[in-house]
């Protein structure tokens, strides 16, 4: 494939009138006051000050012209320059941060972010909280954040600079759910902030913020469509697909808020709106299986058998499921855990609307297309580990296998381009974070943060 110079951008700072601009279009608003189980600040953002510049500064994306697959130009969208995270969740994690910086500093609130997470999301807060305090926007003192994560997803969490000094790993405990669903990190959150959020706030002067809310990432991610206007507006005259490797696609969605923006101001136009093309795995496909059949049920899926001289389980009925896998309910990611998103709906809407579909794929299809995704990548400037066996994050070689595997199974209509979100990929080359303390119950996360202020 061929390779023209990536054009890069801050997706924050260089687009802080569209973050705005989100925010009124979808009407997010503040949730209930201090010490409800409610609470969240405003989407009130802080001054772009050299300091507050300094904290963004990690959150640049580059776009890239990847070239030419089965008469289909690829172009890549990668959102994983952050080395603290090299994921997507830098953008959405940044803007939390900072909305909670703006709150403790106009109130003189102490807060601290609860957030349930199958990894990424919990690396990222924990990042941006790590970078609100070397700007000097605030101090452990001031804002610290609860990490609850599954023990299936302790690989993706790095020895962080809140893990390395002693003040600030009180205060920013990572909790680990030992429970056998992964899911049910969400429960588990859920309960503790309802049932302790007023008993924080009146013992210790300590307000929760739950913030596992839709709109708290969509802003963000609205910034992706208008890095898109600038740097390579789609065309009616050229269709394109925006693929990308989901759980719930809270990424896609704020792009579409995103270009909600875009066209309300004119800077776009409603007939060269993209569609969409879902990329899952096995162990969760539920938004393939909705936007397919209209149901979450597995019943769906295709029938797989095992085939001895493959020595893998295949099926050829369905081209939107793997032709091959070594297991029909194989977790390839364990980042992609949400079963019945509550985001299928409009997903659905968004594809009948615009044009798109969803694909599933499997550890075995991706291994076998590794090697090229890598050469690919590399002329992107990002690196793959050259044994596949180290990669510790694969949404971007699901995301690069899903489009193929759509082209190579006519999946994709003919003349349409296809931008890859580059939305995930590291490798095993940093030291895992040990977790503050292991939980399943509510009285267990009591146990683990009651006396850390």
């Amino acid at each position: 494939m061929s390779l023209t110079a990536p054009s890069t951008r801050n997706l924050i700072t260089d687009y802080y009138d569209v973050i705005a601009s989100a925010v009124d279009q979808c009407g997010a608003v503040p949730g209930g006051p201090a010490g409800t189980p409610g609470f969240a600040p405003g989407f009130d953002l802080p001054e772009l000050t050299p300091a507050v510049r300094e904290y963004y500064a990690a959150a640049t994306a580059s776009w890239t012209q990847l070239g030419e697959y089965g008469g289909h130009n690829l172009q890549l969208l990668d959102l994983t320059a952050n080395p603290g995270t090299q994921t997507t969740k830098t953008f959405a994690s940044m803007v939390i941060v900072a909305r909670a910086v703006e709150y403790v500093r106009r109130t003189g609130t102490r807060l601290c972010i609860f957030t349930p997470t199958s990894g990424n999301k919990g690396v990222a807060l924990r990042d941006s909280v790590a970078r609100a305090y070397a700007a000097g926007l605030v101090t452990p003192e001031q804002l610290s954040i609860v990490v609850l994560a599954p023990q299936s997803t302790r690989h993706k969490f790095r020895h962080d600079a809140l893990a390395a000094d002693p003040r600030s790993r009180q205060v920013n405990p990572l909790l680990r759910y030992t429970g056998s669903d992964p899911e049910g990190v969400k429960a588990l959150g859920r309960a503790f902030v309802d049932e302790y959020a007023a008993t924080m706030h009146d013992k210790h002067a300590v307000t929760l913020w739950y913030t596992l809310d839709l709109k708290n990432y969509l802003v963000a991610d609205a910034a992706r469509a208008a890095f898109e206007a600038d740097v390579a507006p789609a065309s009616a005259a050229r269709p394109r697909w925006h693929a990308h490797a989901v759980s719930s696609a809270f990424g896609l969605l704020g792009y579409n808020l995103g270009r909600d923006v875009l066209e309300a101001a004119g800077r776009a136009s409603p007939a060269d709106r993209p569609g969409f093309l879902l990329v899952q795995h096995l162990g969760t496909p539920d938004m393939v299986l909705s936007l397919r059949h209209g149901s979450f049920e597995r019943d769906n899926c295709p029938a797989y058998t095992l085939d001895e001289g493959v020595g893998a389980w295949t099926q050829d009925k369905d081209t939107h499921f793997p032709a091959v896998t070594d297991d029909p309910a194989e977790v390839l990611d364990p980042t992609f855990y949400t079963h019945r998103p509550m985001t299928s709906p409009a997903m659905n809407a968004l594809i009948e609307r615009h044009g798109g579909d969803g694909i599933v794929v499997s550890r075995r299809e991706c291994a076998q297309r590794y090697p090229v995704a890598r050469d690919w990548l590399a002329n992107a400037g990002l690196e793959l580990p050259a044994d596949p066996e180290r990669l510790r994050e694969w949404s971007i070689v699901m995301a690069l296998t899903g489009v193929c595997n759509a082209i190579d199974r006519g999946l994709v209509p003919a003349g349409h381009d296809i931008v890859v979100h580059g939305t995930g990929s590291y490798s095993n080359d940093f030291a895992v974070a040990d977790a503050d303390a292991e939980v399943s119950t509510v009285d267990d996360v009591v146990a683990a943060v009651w006396n850390k202020w």
